[in-house]
């Protein structure tokens, strides 16, 4: 995952789609603090592999990635004793994957809330909050 300021990389083995964290107007970026509180070091590593594999193999289907409509996209992670992570993002016009919102899945379907959420992140940051 890049820092805003950090130009992408070139040639070959580039990241198609460098990851950059969703920022609040407050400064907040809710995915890197989500990623913080997961108590497993091996859960944030995993979760990390997987964003770093959208970022160097963008488009990608699944099992890794799954679009979600209206331009909204999750990366999805198995992390330890069964648990199902996901982390919501779009790409903007800039070519990068904004990382909009993180949270551990406890049902089958994504929920209504969280989706909202990164929908509402997602219209913050195309309006240039960020």
């Amino acid at each position: 995952m890049t820092d805003e300021s950090q130009p992408g990389a070139s040639g070959k083995g580039s990241k198609r789609v460098p990851a950059i964290f969703f920022r609040t107007e407050a400064g907040r970026e809710p995915v890197r603090d989500w990623l913080k509180s997961l108590p497993l070091r091996e859960d944030r590593k995993r979760v990390g592999e997987d964003i770093k594999t959208v970022e160097f193999g963008w488009p990608m289907g699944m099992p890794v990635c799954r679009a979600l409509g209206r331009g909204l996209y999750e990366v999805r992670s198995n992390l330890v004793g069964n648990r199902v992570a996901r982390v919501l993002f779009y790409v903007d016009r800039k070519n990068r994957m904004v990382l909009l919102h993180g949270f551990i899945k406890k049902t089958q379907k994504t929920p209504d809330e969280d989706l909202e959420l990164a929908r509402r992140n997602k219209s913050k940051h195309e309006r240039g909050i960020q």
